[in-house]
């Protein structure tokens, strides 16, 4: 149930007079959605949430808090064009936050469409992905929800440089390690939800 989001979005958009009809139609949406989502039976698309937070005249984030704080887990997602690097890593993560759901994908658009229907906590990163960038989907995911904790796994320390200009929060070099892994959840900048506590 997302309790806490969807008190969050009556309470705004009470505080701006609307009503859920009034609302629903600056979304393009039902007023039954709108309903549903302040009773808490479902999230709306990530996709959708800028929007939303602009008809709500509130900044963005304060909506992707309290879709995240509705998880019961946190989400998060690894990539990686390597199956045996990917099965490996996603161990690990398994591992480190055994209540996270955790997935796996292999070509970033997969990612992509993950990540526009979820609000991912943390997001893993090969930066070469064949054909692909994991710095371009780094930005990509960003764009998605600003919150998203971006680390990169990479074999190669010379991407360091380029790496933090994509405001990612952390750098590994392979292989993923659980010792490597609790050093970067010490450094996220927005904490996941670990069991309840950050």
């Amino acid at each position: 149930m997302s309790v806490m989001f969807g008190e969050t979005l009556r309470k705004l958009r009470e505080e701006r007079g609307l009503s859920q009809k009034e609302l629903g139609k600056q979304m393009f949406v039902n007023h039954s959605t709108i309903a549903r989502w302040e009773n808490g039976s479902r999230l709306p698309d990530t996709t959708i949430i800028p929007s939303l937070a602009k008809c709500l005249g509130v900044d963005v984030n304060t909506l992707f808090q309290s879709a995240e704080e509705d998880n019961e887990s946190p989400i998060v997602i690894m990539v990686d064009d390597s199956r045996v690097i990917l099965s490996d890593g996603l161990s690990v993560l398994k591992s480190v936050i055994p209540n996270a759901t955790i997935k796996g994908f292999i070509w970033p658009k997969e990612a992509i469409e993950f990540a526009q229907a979820n609000p991912v906590g943390l997001a893993v990163l090969d930066i070469e992905l064949g054909t692909s960038s994991g710095l371009d989907l780094c930005r990509t995911l960003l764009d998605i929800n600003p919150r998203t904790n971006v680390v990169f796994l990479t074999a190669y320390p010379d991407y360091s440089l380029d790496a933090w200009e994509t405001q990612a929060c952390g750098f590994m070099l392979k292989p993923i390690t659980t010792k490597s892994i609790k050093e970067q959840l010490k450094r996220l900048r927005y904490p996941l939800l670990m069991g309840g506590t950050k």
